[in-house]
């Protein structure tokens, strides 16, 4: 039985296991952190084809999808770059953030664990993933010996709703006793999904392909390991909702400037775009255990990426975007100082981003990344905890001049702290209080960006871009968050129930200046907004074999000087109910989204819907190495429209659907 937020409550003790949470510097015994973990059984049974719907019912998280092929997380509000994903603590470098239609390039179902962090302590991973942090563990590059001469997995899927199918298979060897070898990949075929139950009403350009291969090895010795990975992916999905209609607009002292004949729009049944995408990355891990005295350990993450999409139209390639470069990370944790123990470490990121085409809106960028950090925790005794954490980071923007206009290169430096405090008043029972003040560089989207950009259905205008007119000046976005939770981990009753708020000074965002229908002329600009939330989650496991969760999150996200920000998430609240017979596990969760009236000026409220899934899985052995399982969702047949889409008023969620898979590990 899963307790989502914070990890794994077991039949017999009624207390959440421990779990071993990657990302969070010090262990999951790190009291700051609010975080939720998906681990392996879980995944098995809920993975999807995207990361966005995997994470959608986390505590706090949702998805912005954009069709079959591509969704990303939301956290509290907030997405694309305020949210940093992470491959086993080392940055994706994709085109995710650039836009929603473009997919994060990590497969859920080659996951063995998805962590999910929120608040203060975020910070450790970057100035900008001041929403929260998704680090995505796989089992690519060997960190242990298999216990048997050979190990691996294979796992596969089928679901109605778009005729869909997913195959995944892994398959760990030791060459020697030191050397050990690692092989896996996944396929995924769908096409346009349904929206009503199982009748045959589709949405264009919502099918998806993708392909996933990878080879490692490691070495492996008595004191940590070290290895490397080659991985390539092959992406083919539609983009749904693409309106060519306004895509000769422009900019005309400050209001959008469009042809009256393109309203006309005589291009008679027009093709569904879509992306071929193409992701080559290397990976390199290595941890040295107790390599000196005062040393615990010393962990190394890095990679080069070489990424390249194409946006297809009409037959013809309309745009491409490519993104190469690298990140590294190296930490350095500390044997315990009298009470203190902790971690300190420094992060390098490097990498260049370019378009070129009829949505080529963002100039070539190079990208450089500096940044030191440190995490500290202070046991006073078995009662209190503290914590203290700090990152300075320097970057670097240098974009390529455009025809006619020059402009500037951003040099930025950012001081990120944190603190917290960890109160067991009793045992069982915790308070957490935890408090940072991070400052965010921006991205070479929000600075640079001039043209059309067809998916978000705008016209965009970067802070010192010339479009637009305004603001050019750069004033620091200062993010000032509050975390306050108390948790139960012990007893029958186990609960986790938080509240956070989250001031921005200098908020960076879309402003829009003009529209023509529902094409916008957007504009960056800075203005100090807050997010204020509450996540909550309470089991009871008190009736074996049964348990009863009650869980629900909201978000509210205002500009200090009156109004609402877009997509942001509705309010949900719901309930699941777990039980366990032999080798049966089954759950039954029902939930509602409210409708979302709190809107911008340009967005339209969106509905409440209830939704109701059920799962069913059966062990053929008690080792979990055999699972069979069924998974229905949306099985009250409801039409859906996911407010934090960029699609929300055009293009419905799937309909009603059957999942039947399996997993085997041998």
């Amino acid at each position: 039985m899963v307790v989502q937020a914070e990890g794994t409550a077991t039949s017999n003790s009624n207390e959440l296991e421990a779990v071993n949470v990657s990302a969070l510097p010090l262990g999951s015994g790190s009291p700051s952190t609010p975080y939720s973990v998906m681990d392996q059984q879980t995944l098995t049974q809920k993975n999807a084809a995207t990361l966005g719907e995997t994470l959608n019912n986390q505590p706090g998280v949702h998805s912005d999808t954009f069709g079959g092929g591509a969704s990303r997380p939301v956290i509290r509000g907030q997405s694309g770059p305020r949210v940093g994903v992470l491959n086993d603590g080392s940055a994706v470098l994709d085109a995710s953030s650039i836009s929603p239609d473009h997919t994060v390039t990590v497969d859920p179902m080659l996951a063995r664990q998805i962590e999910v962090l929120r608040g203060p302590s975020t910070l450790l991973y970057g100035s900008g993933a001041s929403g929260g942090v998704v680090n995505v563990l796989d089992s690519r590059i060997p960190t242990e010996r298999p216990r048997e001469e050979v190990e691996g997995f294979v796992g596969a899927r089928a679901n109605t709703v778009a005729d869909a199918n997913a195959t995944a298979a892994g398959i760990t060897f030791s060459a020697t006793d030191h050397l050990v070898f690692r092989v896996e990949g996944s396929r995924r075929d769908a096409d346009d999904y349904e929206v009503d139950g199982f009748d045959r009403l589709t949405v264009p350009g919502t099918f998806a392909e993708s392909d996933n291969s990878s080879i490692g090895a490691s070495w492996i010795g008595d004191q940590g390991f070290f290895g490397m990975a080659y991985s390539y992916r092959r992406d083919n999905y539609g983009l749904p909702g693409h309106n060519h209609e306004f895509e000769e607009c422009g900019v005309s002292r400050g209001r959008l400037d469009c042809p009256d004949e393109e309203h006309d729009h005589e291009h008679g049944e027009e093709v569904t775009p879509f992306v071929d995408l193409a992701s080559r990355r290397v990976d390199a891990r290595g941890e040295y255990r107790n390599p000196m005295d005062g040393i615990t350990a010393i962990r190394f993450r890095g990679n080069h990426t070489e990424y390249r999409h194409h946006e297809i139209e009409e037959g013809e390639i309309g745009t491409t975007f490519r993104n190469r470069g690298g990140d590294a990370r190296l930490e350095v944790e500390h044997a315990p100082i009298g009470n203190w123990r902790g971690v300190v470490g420094m992060q390098y990121t490097d990498f260049d981003f370019s378009s070129m085409g009829g949505e080529a809106f963002v100039p070539k960028t190079e990208s450089r990344s500096m940044a030191l950090f440190a995490v500290e925790e202070y046991r006073l005794n078995d009662q209190w905890r503290f914590e203290l954490g700090a990152r300075q980071e320097h970057q670097r923007l240098r974009p390529e001049d455009r025809p006619g206009e020059a402009l500037p290169d951003l040099k930025q430096d950012s001081t990120s702290l944190s603190a917290a405090a960890n109160w067991a008043f009793v045992p069982g029972y915790e308070l957490v209080l935890s408090v940072g003040h991070s400052e965010r560089a921006p991205s070479a989207q929000e600075l640079y960006a001039e043209g059309v950009h067809l998916a978000t259905n705008t016209y965009e205008c970067g802070l010192f871009s010339a479009c637009g007119g305004g603001q050019r000046d750069l004033d620091d976005e200062i993010s000032l968050n509050a975390n306050l939770n108390l948790r139960k981990t012990q007893g029958d009753w186990l609960f986790d129930l938080g509240v956070f708020e989250n001031r921005i000074n200098n908020y960076l965002y879309a402003r829009t200046l003009d529209q023509i229908e529902d094409f916008r002329l957007i504009k960056y600009s800075q203005r100090d907004a807050t997010f204020t939330g509450a996540e909550a989650s309470v089991s009871y496991y008190g009736i074996d074999p049964i348990g009863i969760t009650v869980f629900g999150d909201m978000v509210r996200a205002t500009f200090d000087d009156g109004g609402y920000l877009p997509r942001i998430p509705a309010k949900r609240l719901g309930t699941r109910l777990n039980t366990y017979v032999g080798h049966f596990d089954a759950e039954l969760e029902y939930y509602r989204s409210f409708a979302q009236d709190q809107i911008a000026g340009f967005e339209d409220r969106t509905a409440a819907y209830d939704m109701a899934n059920v799962t069913v899985s059966y062990r053929l052995r008690g080792d979990q190495r055999y699972t069979f399982y069924v998974r229905g969702n949306n099985l009250l047949g409801e039409e859906v429209f996911n407010h934090s889409s960029f699609l929300a008023s055009t293009v419905p969620e799937p309909g009603r659907n059957l999942t039947v898979g399996t997993r085997i590990e041998f």
